[in-house]
């Protein structure tokens, strides 16, 4: 599983993003930067990327530099192992223009980062066999409608995988989308508009990444810190509406029963935490559309107080109460929540 979130850094946008960075500077946080985007060309381009390249290895980062032939000669190194010494960073993404044969000669003196969207697992792994660190990185993609499908990026990642290699890949932001389309920056397309914390889970849990980059520039305080409690304590964060009468959920760690069925997150703690000294009587018995929190009422019998999130449609019940709802946007979270996974509900 991946420990923790990595971040783009585009040299455009560096001073807005840097209180964002300092929040998680140190213990080996990775970032990705491109030094082949065009419309960041200036002349003191090579300058801005020194500077920002030296923050962020005295900060704690480890870099990505995403380079292509033309970035050789934008900054008038003789090759790509020069310029990385001169930029101080810690490993290269080769995108299009170099062969198979001299990116191999690469890995052998620096780690390499491959294209995972395009690499065949057969080059991977002649590649991973020239060097002691080859990664693949996925793609992220700007304009709606072209990130990958989930069924491509499982199999094209299981086969990296399965070749030697870790895999990385992107999530969208939720602050300061990258222009100029303005549509967020994930790999799989299913992703975009959706919570970052809520994909960085999916691309862990269900897609097994080795490690998860934010594509945009900004990410909120929240949004970091959910991902961070799910990177250090395993919890996942849910985001609810709950009633007014059961808002003493919040925050409380639920574990889901490992023998609910895929349309239901049973709380197995529901005992513990659900009547707080009082009957439970029914209220608001209403269908169950996907998202309902509910909660038994005192007709379920010893059924009483317990809590289900559900990932599908039910009916109306009048053993059950709807006491709160998962919004739409946080429901790739609730869908994340693995059997005998941990988790807490949370104020949206």
């Amino acid at each position: 599983m991946s420990e923790s979130l990595g971040y783009s850094v585009y040299l455009t946008s560096f001073d807005q993003q840097r209180e964002m960075l300092e929040r998680s500077a140190g213990a080996d946080a990775m970032v990705f930067l491109s030094l082949h985007i065009s419309e960041e060309f200036s002349p003191d381009y090579c300058a801005r990327a020194e500077r920002v390249c030296l923050w962020l290895r005295e900060a704690g980062f480890r870099t990505i530099a995403d380079v292509s032939v033309k970035t050789v000669a934008q900054f008038g190194e003789p090759d790509l192992i020069r310029l990385a010494k001169r930029l101080r960073v810690w490993a290269l993404r080769i995108d299009y223009g170099f062969t198979e044969e001299e990116t191999a000669a690469l890995a052998a003196q620096i780690p390499i980062v491959v294209n995972a969207s395009t690499a065949t697992a057969r080059a991977a792994r002649r590649i991973a066999a020239a060097g002691p660190l080859v990664m693949a990185m996925h793609n992220f993609y700007p304009r709606p409608e072209t990130g990958l499908d989930a069924a491509f990026l499982l199999e094209s990642t299981r086969a990296l995988q399965e070749a030697g290699l870790k895999v990385l890949a992107f999530v969208p932001g939720d602050q300061s989308l990258r222009g100029p389309v303005h549509c967020g920056l994930p790999t799989l397309e299913a992703h975009r508009g959706q919570l970052p914390s809520a994909c960085f889970a999916d691309m862990v849990l269900r897609f097994g990444m080795d490690g998860v980059f934010v594509g945009d520039p900004g990410l909120s305080e929240t949004e970091q810190g959910r991902v961070r409690r799910f990177c250090q304590e395993g919890v996942l964060s849910v985001p609810a509406l709950l009633a007014p009468d059961r808002e003493a959920l919040y925050g409380q760690v639920f574990t889901c029963r490992p023998d609910s069925p895929a349309g239901l997150v049973r709380f197995a703690e529901s005992r513990e935490y659900a009547c707080f000294g009082g009957p439970n009587a029914p209220a608001d018995c209403r269908a169950r559309v996907r998202g309902s929190v509910t909660m038994d009422n005192d007709r379920y019998g010893r059924y009483a107080g317990e809590i289900q999130l559900c990932r599908a449609d039910y009916p109306a019940d009048e053993r059950v109460n709807v006491i709160g709802r998962v919004p739409e946007q946080a429901m790739l979270l609730a869908d994340s929540i693995p059997r005998g996974g941990r988790f807490a509900l949370v104020r949206p």
